[in-house]
């Protein structure tokens, strides 16, 4: 992503930061089973532009913006920066299952290549790892607030597919989905962030808060891109929500315009998995605009939360990660 000047001064500090994350990341996911290497060095690639790792790092450096750099601080951060890193993993390699999609990050996925039975155990694998690592920060209450975390993670797909199908899906139940699907791993990056780096609670709210709504912009971005997205720069297999039976934010605010006839016509492109009818009836009413409208909304609201901060380069840094949600194709 580009970044403003103002961040220049972060630049170095967050590459060298990122880079120590990568490496813990590694050695944490090392086995004496060349089996299991060969599959975790795979899903290295997932990695991408390393989102929830940034979120970490800088939520903890904004938060103590005009205090000297704790090196036990920072290291515990950069645990935390790998250990949500690998919940993400593990979340992609088991959505790629449920979803019998083929490409991520532009190569072939775990499941297509060695089948289900082993991505859902390299799955289980990257969340064990995960909280194996964390417990070496020596904070039980960091373990148990990751734990409460990735039940909402399950919660959320439970409730994904138990709307299959559902051409009468709300608003509000898609935005519990997504809530908890994407918001409330963004939302631990940056309140747990805050708590570790000794932000008092007040704050470490608004960080959470602020990482949750970006997540759920984040997320709205996704269903956009899938419905108008090329495959090649996004990098993953598209129209999977559509064919999956799973009705994305433009698909939900269309049907709940549309006549009876288009809404026929909508329904029959979607049950056909018929991508570019479908869009073109998304476009019809303008539900493409609105999704992308309240998404802009979460963002707006997002950034919101960080005017307690102390302006800096971090704080700036964050401002701009919530803008580029919205920018992003891939």
């Amino acid at each position: 992503m580009n970044l403003p000047s103002e961040t220049d001064a972060l630049s170095d500090v967050l590459a060298v930061r990122l880079g120590d994350v990568a490496r813990l990341f590694e050695r944490a996911l090392t086995n004496d089973l060349a089996a299991v290497n060969n599959l975790t060095q795979h899903v290295e690639r997932y990695r991408g532009k390393m989102l929830r790792p940034t979120l970490v790092v800088t939520a903890g450096i904004a938060v103590r913006a005009h205090q000297p750099a704790d090196d036990l601080v920072d290291q515990r951060l950069n645990t935390l920066a790998a250990v949500v890193e690998m919940i993400h993993m593990s979340t992609l390699v088991h959505d790629d299952v449920l979803d019998e999609a083929d490409l991520r990050r532009g190569g072939a996925t775990v499941n297509s290549l060695r089948g289900n039975e082993t991505a859902v155990m390299l799955g289980d694998f990257l969340i064990s790892s995960a909280f194996h690592l964390c417990s070496g920060v020596g904070e039980p209450w960091l373990n148990a607030a990751l734990g409460g975390m990735t039940t909402q993670l399950c919660a959320g797909e439970i409730l994904q597919l138990s709307h299959r199908g559902n051409l009468a899906l709300d608003d509000q139940t898609y935005f519990e989905i997504i809530r908890r699907k994407t918001g409330v791993l963004a939302g631990a990056c940056c309140g747990l962030a805050s708590r570790l780096a000794g932000a008092p609670p007040e704050l470490c709210e608004l960080l959470r808060l602020y990482g949750e709504e970006l997540g759920i912009a984040f997320q709205i971005q996704d269903d956009i891109l899938d419905l108008v997205g090329d495959e090649q720069i996004v990098g993953k297999t598209l129209g999977i929500d559509l064919r999956k039976g799973k009705l994305t934010l433009p698909v939900v605010i269309h049907l709940s315009r549309c006549a009876s006839p288009e809404r026929a016509k909508s329904i029959d492109a979607i049950q056909r998995g018929d991508v570019t009818l479908l869009l073109e009836c998304v476009e019809s009413t303008g539900s493409l605009q609105a999704a992308r409208a309240r998404a802009m909304e979460f963002v707006v609201r997002a950034k919101g939360r960080l005017s307690v901060l102390h302006p800096s380069a971090a704080s700036q840094m964050l401002l701009t990660i919530a803008d580029a949600a919205l920018e992003r194709t891939s």
